[in-house]
């Protein structure tokens, strides 16, 4: 909420320990219903500091923006950020952001989280000197808890980006052994000199 508030001015509660932004679409009467629904859920929500109704379309495109200049609000703050992504059940979004930030704190890194409350993807970002080595071994090692965090609740270390080379590592703890075999055996079968996409799962 800091970082955000510091690089776009929009008058946020840096005091807030999360920002929640809900929007709808359809005609006005359902717009009206469902926004004036959620607001009176968030008011009657524990720990809510505050609940913000647009008014047009303009003043809701300012109340997102605080959402789209995360990443770039986090990336200024050092030389590096690495942005990941996990997703969860909804009901565990909160409890996971929590444990998110613990692990940001006992290896003494900034981690800031933001994602889609309406699937439960998460994109906790860690920020850090990319020319200090105890940070850069910090870092995997808190890159290592984050990825074991969604599958305590049932969920999975990717959401919407992909698994690539960076969480190659930690698929088998998702899908099982006998799947990444399975992975394994189908990618030879259509690529048995493994030239296609190499480095990645089945190569």
């Amino acid at each position: 909420m800091v970082a955000v508030e510091d690089f776009a001015h929009l008058g946020l509660d840096t005091k807030a320990g999360a920002l929640l932004l809900f929007g709808d679409d359809g005609d006005l009467v359902s717009i009206e219903q469902s926004v004036s629904k959620m607001a009176d859920i968030a008011k009657a929500s524990n720990g809510c500091r505050g609940v913000t109704l647009a008014a047009d379309v303009a003043a809701a495109e300012a109340l997102l923006y605080a959402r789209r200049c995360s990443l770039p609000a986090l990336a200024r703050l050092s030389s590096l950020s690495i942005l990941e992504d996990i997703s969860v059940p909804r009901k565990a979004m909160a409890e996971v952001v929590k444990r998110i930030e613990a692990i940001g704190k006992s290896h003494g890194l900034r981690i800031g989280t933001f994602g889609h409350a309406g699937d439960g993807n998460l994109h906790p970002t860690i920020v850090l000197d990319k020319d200090n080595p105890a940070e850069v071994a910090a870092a995997e090692k808190a890159l290592a808890e984050i990825f074991a965090l969604p599958l305590e609740f049932g969920g999975s270390i990717t959401g919407e980006h992909g698994v690539g080379s960076a969480k190659l590592p930690y698929l088998e703890a998702k899908i099982g052994a006998v799947n990444m075999q399975l992975q394994r055996n189908i990618k030879k079968v259509f690529d048995p000199a493994g030239i296609l996409n190499p480095g990645r799962i089945g190569s």
